[in-house]
């Protein structure tokens, strides 16, 4: 798959996925600079959950470009894909961490689009998802290979160091019994997704349940900080330009961020984890033992209890990829990509039960 600079994944809205442009163009009229002009709606093709959409307004000097984002089609797990929590966050959260895009509108009435729904700016750069892409040598740079490992640490460490009350969220969530609450309600998602007998899953939650570390000190944390939701210059991999899909920010334990970033952070002579990994496996990018000295390094945080966070990462993401096939499999999206997540997700609970010191 030949990955390319953010933009040239834009697609047609894909059928399923549409709804009334017209309503969507009278609902922001005054609300909006450029919503006067003539809007078109395209769609961008990646990701596997929340939809996001193109909103260019006009063209030429007068056009304004923003991006929408709505939850996926079909029911959505409780607390997932929270389109007003998103909102809330960017909002605020760009004042002191630039590399989120500002947020501009919530709709919360349905009768517009079908869903609730955000607008916020758009960000121009590079997202890298399973393979380096030509613009930074296809693989074959491991100079650039070893700023896009790096970036993506940095850019963790630089987001845990905000402090929640400069930017108005230090309400946003409840740091107190954040983990095992984290652990309960993904056991939970879980449950309610199943489509086969998961006895792994299920020894996996014993453990995770039996060996709570004890509580870290509390940020902001983003839930779900991959490679592959930031941007990066497309004339430097080592510089990002946006960190995307906030829907589950909140404060709690950040080495959950780390955790969900390292779980995906396979080597070389490992099987890739998940249906779309980072491409940590070219030479120059940094090792998961790298990684972490170098996110201990600039956030002066103890990791001594990392294991249990990528074991915790990488059973989390086996449940997000069954929530997504559980919605392909009911008929709830027709997005064929989606066909293969059921065995993705039963491959990550038997490397999140592997992973077990």
């Amino acid at each position: 798959m030949r990955e390319q600079c953010s933009g040239d994944d834009v697609i047609e809205v894909r059928p399923d996925e549409r709804f009334d442009e017209r309503r969507l163009a009278e609902w922001l009229g005054g609300r909006l600079e450029g919503a006067h002009l003539p809007l078109r709606v395209q769609q961008f093709g990646g990701g596997h959950a929340n939809l996001t959409y193109l909103l260019a307004l006009g063209e030429g000097p007068e056009g304004r470009e923003y991006v929408l984002r709505r939850p996926p089609l079909g029911p959505v797990a409780a607390h997932a894909h929270d389109m007003q929590r998103e909102y809330r966050a960017l909002s605020r959260l760009w004042r002191g961490f630039p590399l989120a895009p500002r947020a501009f509108l919530y709709c919360d009435d349905r009768e517009v689009i079908g869903s609730d729904f955000l607008v916020m700016e758009r960000r121009h750069g590079c997202v890298v998802r399973a393979v380096v892409p030509p613009e930074f040598g296809g693989g074959r740079d491991p100079v650039a290979n070893r700023k896009l490992s790096e970036v993506v640490v940095d850019a963790l460490a630089e987001f845990h160091a905000v402090d929640p009350a400069a930017v108005e969220l230090q309400g946003l969530g409840k740091p107190e019994g954040f983990l095992a609450r984290q652990v309960r309600g993904w056991t939970e998602r879980l449950g309610r997704v199943r489509t086969q007998e998961t006895p792994i899953a299920d020894e996996v939650i014993r453990w995770l349940e039996a060996e709570l570390p004890s509580r870290s000190d509390a940020t902001l944390v983003h839930n779900d900080w991959r490679l592959d939701n930031m941007a990066v210059a497309p004339d430097d991999p080592g510089r990002c330009v946006a960190v995307y899909d906030w829907d589950m920010c909140t404060l709690g334990d950040p080495l959950c961020d780390l955790g969900t970033l390292l779980s995906m952070w396979t080597e070389r002579g490992e099987s890739p984890a998940g249906t779309n990994p980072m491409p940590s496996q070219v030479e120059g990018f940094l090792s998961r033992a790298e990684a972490a000295r170098r996110y201990a390094l600039r956030s002066g945080r103890p990791l001594e209890a990392l294991d249990y966070y990528i074991v915790f990462g990488t059973f989390k993401m086996g449940v997000v990829l069954q929530q997504i096939f559980f919605r392909y499999e009911r008929g709830q999206t027709q997005d064929r990509r989606f066909a293969g997540m059921g065995d993705a997700a039963q491959g990550l609970f038997r490397l999140a039960d592997e992973r077990r010191p």
